[in-house]
């Protein structure tokens, strides 16, 4: 999620510190229900947005539109994927008041439920892209990677159904197995007309985004399986970038366009080659639980 800097960095501790002490008989019912009307709700989180790892382009995102909506008492606190969704069962399992920054696909949306806040100065742009971004010479050197990458495409339910096994506590790459082995046809498609290869050397980068979890590992089974010896690294969103843009990477399947990675894409330009799209109406923005009475980011203003 995956489509990304300078903000306060805060511990899991803290930042569950900060959202649950803010968090008091005011805004809770007999029944510990926390709905909060739009004037207190910034009270009744600390004034904090809880975020993910700096380098994301949500984060840019999110400063933007804290300048935009004029927040200036709000505080975005930076973390990391896991840290954030942390917080957020957290807050969810007591029906506490918490804002984050979400985006989907991801499991927690099929996990909780959540609505993301509405965003009227469109700064976070409306349905993004996630694209399959390939080095410069990546069809000459491998044509039947690039060419599987060409066909890659799928949708949220199929990637959610391995986030939320991966979620369980299976191992990514056993959840991808599994989910190919269940959508055989899919994976057909994706592999029309391409021709095995004897072990060639391929790699690709991610950040660890759940989604880009799922679809990295996805793909790592489905060209292995061609004949490919594949390598993943992990890495941050702007490594991530710098890697394929200067060839010590092959590709990445993290490119979500045209907000969340603008800043990489244009910095970029020309010293990488835009495969295609994999997955269509992806969302990011700020979300919140649906137990909260508050609907747009300008409320957060009162």
């Amino acid at each position: 999620m995956n489509f990304f800097k300078k903000v306060t960095g805060l511990g899991l501790a803290g930042v569950l510190a900060l959202g649950l002490a803010a968090c008091g008989s005011d805004n809770a019912s007999s029944n510990g229900d926390s709905k909060s009307d739009s004037e207190s709700v910034g009270k009744s989180v600390n004034y904090k947005i809880t975020g993910i790892d700096p380098g994301a382009g949500i984060m840019q995102a999110t400063e933007e539109a804290l300048k935009e909506y004029e927040l200036d008492d709000w505080e975005l606190v930076s973390g990391s994927g896991a840290a954030m969704t942390a917080s957020l069962k957290k807050a969810y399992d007591k029906e506490k008041p918490i804002i984050i920054t979400g985006w989907n696909p991801h499991w927690m949306f099929s996990k909780y439920d959540l609505k993301y806040l509405e965003d009227p100065k469109g700064v976070y742009g409306g349905a993004e892209e996630i694209h399959s971004i390939g080095r410069l010479g990546l069809k000459e050197d491998h044509p039947e990677a690039y060419k599987v990458l060409q066909q890659f495409k799928w949708e949220d339910k199929d990637m959610g159904a391995i986030m939320v096994e991966i979620q369980d506590g299976e191992k990514p790459e056993v959840a991808a197995q599994n989910w190919i082995d269940e959508n055989a046809e899919k994976v057909a498609s994706w592999t029309d007309g391409v021709n095995k290869v004897d072990g060639d050397a391929i790699k690709l980068v991610y950040v660890a985004w759940d989604s880009t979890i799922a679809s990295t590992n996805v793909m790592k089974l489905v060209l292995e399986d061609l004949g490919y010896d594949v390598t993943i690294l992990q890495v941050e969103a702007g490594p991530m970038w710098t890697a394929v843009a200067d060839g010590s990477a092959d590709a990445l399947l993290a490119g979500w366009l045209p907000v969340t990675h603008q800043s990489y894409a244009e910095k970029f330009e020309g010293k990488f080659e835009d495969i295609g799209i994999s997955m269509e109406n992806v969302k990011i923005g700020l979300t919140v639980p649906t137990y909260m009475d508050i609907d747009s980011i300008e409320d957060l203003k009162n």
